[in-house]
C-alpha cells in the first residue's frame, strides 16, 4: 500500500468549523464560479471542497441539469454501463445501542435472534438460488451475543456453502467499529469491502442521536477506517444516513474524510453508500427536521460522482424503482436486488412473512431488476473477479483512473449475466439474455476481450463456471 512506510499517525478528525466556513462561503456562489467547476469536472480534475461546497447550493434548473449531465457522463466514462448487484444478509439483530433512527435499537422490544449456522447457511442457499455471488453481512452491535468470533464463524460459513452451481464469490463485511486486530482477523478471512456508515459527521448530532450506547464514542467511530486499513484491509466503504443532520455538511465531512484516506493511506473510499432515513420500529420521522427531498437527495448523488469519479456508489432498496432508474444515470453504479433487512428474513420470506429493520421501496426480485436493467441498456453484473486478482486498493483506483477498468468490467459483467441465465432462468430468459450479451459484445473494440464473451457463451452452457478477467 502505497506510503505504508511513511504513515502518520494521525487520525481523521471533522473540523467542524471549516466546514461551516466553507458552506458560508458556498452560499455566495455565481453561474460563472459553476461552469468553470463544470467544466473542470467534464475533464475529471479534482475539485476543492469550496467547489464542492458551491455545487451543493446551485438552484438554477438549467446548471443543475448540466451538472447531472457532467456526472453521467463521467460514470459512464469510468464503468461503462455495466451495474453490480448484491444483497444484504443479516445475521444477528441483538444490540446495545439506543440509535433513534434504527429499528434494533436497545429500546425497541421483540424477540431478538441470531441465526445459527445452520441458519446461515439456509439464508445463504436461498441467495445462491437468486444468483447472488456479492453478499453485505450485516449485524447490530453486541459484543456479547453477536462477538468477532460470531462473524468470522459466519463467513466460513457462507464461503463454505454451495447451492448446486451457486457460491458466494465475496463477503462484504457491514459490521460496528472495532480494534485493529478484529480488523486483521476480517482480512484474513478474505473479506472484500469493509463498510461501516458514519451516520452523521456533526458531532454534536451524532451525540444526540446515539444516547448512552457504545456507538456513542464519536472519535473511536469516526477512526475506524484508520484502523481497518492499518490492519491490511484495503478497500473499505463509506457512507452516512441522510435525514440526521445537514446534508451539505455530510457531503463536505464525507468529501474530507475521503482526502484524509488518500493521504495517508493513499486511497479513499472504494464505495460510498447513500442511504436515506426510512420508517422503522419506534422511529417518528416528523422528530428529524433534515429529512431530504428526491431533488436534493439527486444533487447530492451527483456532487459526490462529481468529486470521486472513480468511487462506487451504492443504492439500496431504501429507493424506490424510479429513484433508483434516476440515479443510475447520475452516480450509482451498485445496487442490491431481492433484499431482505431482516434476520432469517429470505426464509421467512418464502413463508409468506415480512421481516425487515425497516422500510423497503423496492421490493422486485433479482430477475425483475436484472430485466429492468436490460431494458435500459445496462449490463447487470455479478463479477467479483477484482477482488480475486488483487485490483483492490490502490491497484484498482490506478486503473480505474486510466478510464480502463470498465474493459474488465463488462465483458466480466456479460459473461455473469449470462452465467446467471444459464443457472437461474428458464429458456425464454436464456434466449434474451444471450441475444443482449452477443449485442453488447459486438460493441467491445478489443476483438480479443470480444472473443472472450463470445468463447463464455459456450463455456457456460457445456458447464464452465466462474470465468472471468
Amino acid at each position: 500500500m502505497k506510503g505504508s512506510m511513511e504513515q502518520k499517525k494521525e487520525h481523521m478528525k471533522v473540523n467542524r468549523e471549516e466546514i461551516f466556513r466553507l458552506l458560508e462561503e458556498g452560499k455566495k456562489v455565481t453561474r460563472e464560479q459553476i461552469s468553470d467547476i463544470l467544466d473542470r469536472a467534464r475533464r475529471k480534475e479534482k475539485i476543492t471542497h469550496l467547489d464542492i461546497a458551491r455545487l451543493l447550493y446551485i438552484e438554477d434548473k438549467d446548471l443543475i441539469q448540466e451538472m447531472f449531465e457532467v456526472a453521467g457522463k463521467i460514470k459512464r466514462d469510468v464503468y461503462g454501463n455495466r451495474v453490480v448487484l448484491f444483497a444484504p444478509l443479516y445475521v444477528s439483530d441483538f444490540c446495545v445501542n439506543n440509535c433513534v433512527y434504527c429499528g434494533y435499537k436497545k429500546e425497541n422490544h421483540f424477540h431478538r435472534r441470531k441465526l445459527t449456522m445452520d441458519e446461515v447457511r439456509k439464508e445463504v442457499m436461498i441467495l445462491e438460488e437468486m444468483g447472488h455471488k456479492r453478499l453485505a453481512l450485516e449485524a447490530g452491535e453486541d459484543p456479547v451475543n453477536c462477538d468477532i468470533e460470531y462473524i468470522l464463524d459466519c463467513i466460513d460459513t457462507i464461503y463454505d456453502t454451495y447451492n448446486k452451481n451457486g457460491k458466494i464469490r465475496r463477503i462484504n463485511v457491514n459490521i460496528a467499529a472495532t480494534t485493529v486486530e478484529n480488523y486483521r482477523r476480517l482480512q484474513e478471512k478474505g473479506i472484500g469491502t469493509y463498510i461501516l456508515f458514519q451516520e452523521t459527521f456533526d458531532e454534536e448530532v451524532y451525540r444526540k442521536v446515539h444516547p448512552n450506547c457504545i456507538k456513542g464514542n464519536y472519535d473511536y467511530h469516526t477512526t475506524a477506517f484508520d484502523r481497518a486499513m492499518e490492519a491490511g484491509i484495503e478497500d473499505v466503504g463509506a457512507g452516512v444516513l441522510f435525514g440526521l443532520a445537514d446534508p451539505r455538511f455530510e457531503v463536505l465531512a464525507l468529501m474530507m474524510q475521503n482526502e484524509h484516506l488518500e493521504k495517508r493511506f493513499g486511497v479513499g473510499f472504494h464505495t460510498i453508500s447513500v442511504p436515506r432515513l426510512r420508517p422503522a420500529e419506534g422511529v417518528n420521522l416528523k422528530t428529524f427536521p433534515h429529512l431530504l427531498d428526491d431533488e436534493m437527495f439527486k444533487k447530492i448523488v451527483t456532487i459526490i460522482r462529481i468529486a470521486v469519479p472513480y468511487t462506487g456508489m451504492i443504492l439500496s432498496t431504501r429507493e424506490s424503482a424510479e429513484m433508483r432508474e434516476i440515479l443510475l444515470k447520475y452516480g450509482i453504479s451498485q445496487v442490491s436486488a431481492g433484499s431482505c433487512t431482516g434476520v432469517g428474513g429470505y426464509e421467512e420470506h418464502i413463508q409468506g412473512k415480512q421481516v425487515n429493520q425497516f422500510q423497503l421501496a423496492d421490493e422486485r426480485s433479482p430477475r425483475q431488476v436484472i430485466e429492468d436493467l436490460m431494458e435500459a441498456g445496462y449490463i447487470p453484473s455479478y463479477c467479483t473477479s477484482c477482488y480475486r486478482t488483487g485490483r483492490v486498493g490502490e491497484k484498482f483506483m490506478e486503473i480505474a483512473k486510466t478510464e480502463k477498468i470498465h474493459n474488465m468490467c463488462k465483458p466480466n459483467a456479460l459473461t455473469t449475466l449470462l452465467e446467471y441465465a444459464v443457472d437461474y432462468g428458464d429458456q425464454e430468459l436464456l434466449q434474451r439474455v444471450e441475444g443482449f450479451v452477443r449485442e453488447q459484445a459486438a460493441e467491445i473494440e478489443n476483438i480479443h476481450i470480444q472473443n472472450f464473451v463470445l468463447k463464455n457463451i459456450d463455456k457456460l452452457k457445456a458447464g464452465e463456471r466462474d470465468l472471468y478477467l
